[in-house]
């Protein structure tokens, strides 16, 4: 097991502070401006300049391509309905530059944006991120933060939201040949440990590839995951 200090030396790195990625990178579907309407088994939305694809392929599998440019970015995956449950993931990551390869969803009541973060080149936060402990899940070990986001698009509109993040330390990340099992139960259960609950699911949840451009730093990369 990584030790705390380890860990919080980790995150330390992981974090570059204020970094702002795209307002609207919150996963839209590219056909509608509302949150809601896309949560469907499908998610696939793009915003800015790049060269975007990703492919639905059935039985739970999907593929990306992307070159993003400045201002650039996607989010594609597949999704299902929300709750505990064990997710998995196996496929290849092969990404450059900010972006994640995580499980991804909304609550309300409280309104909650969650992240499951399994794989990653550069972390990019849109807001600075805080955090708030440390802790394992059927093996691994990840660091937990929050962000707030203040007058962002959401699930019902403009709001203020809190964003939980679960993120792999740096040594544990996935990329490249990728392969995992994700029981939310678990997360859910730390967050509430530590203070932060969420709320009741909304929508579906999805295994996404999500990329955007931070600063001078442009993403690109593949990826075809399967998830189950």
């Amino acid at each position: 097991m990584v030790s705390f200090t380890t860990i919080v030396t980790t995150a330390l790195a992981l974090i570059p502070g204020a970094i702002t990625a795209p307002s609207g990178l919150v996963g839209y579907n590219i056909h509608s401006n509302s949150l809601e309407t896309r949560q469907t088994p499908w998610q696939w939305w793009t915003e800015g300049q790049g060269q975007f694809s990703c492919q639905q392929q059935g039985g739970g599998k999907y593929s990306c391509t992307w070159s993003g440019k400045a201002g650039g970015g996607m989010v594609a995956g597949t999704g299902w309905g929300a709750g505990r449950k064990t997710v998995k993931y196996a496929g290849q990551y092969n990404a450059k530059g900010p972006g994640y390869l995580s499980l991804y969803g909304w609550t309300r009541n409280p309104l909650i944006e969650y992240y499951i973060v399994e794989g990653w080149d550069v972390l990019a936060p849109g807001e600075p991120w805080t955090l708030r402990g440390n802790f394992t899940s059927e093996g691994g070990n990840y660091l937990f933060y929050t962000a707030q986001r203040v007058n962002k698009p959401s699930i019902d509109g403009t709001r203020t939201f809190t964003q939980y993040f679960s993120v792999r330390v740096d040594a544990e990340r996935r990329i490249g040949e990728v392969s995992g099992s994700i029981n939310t139960a678990n997360h859910f259960d730390a967050w509430s440990k530590f203070g932060y609950k969420i709320g009741g699911f909304a929508g579906s949840m999805f295994m996404v590839t999500e990329a955007f451009a931070n600063g001078t730093k442009l993403p690109t990369g593949t990826s075809t995951i399967t998830v189950s």
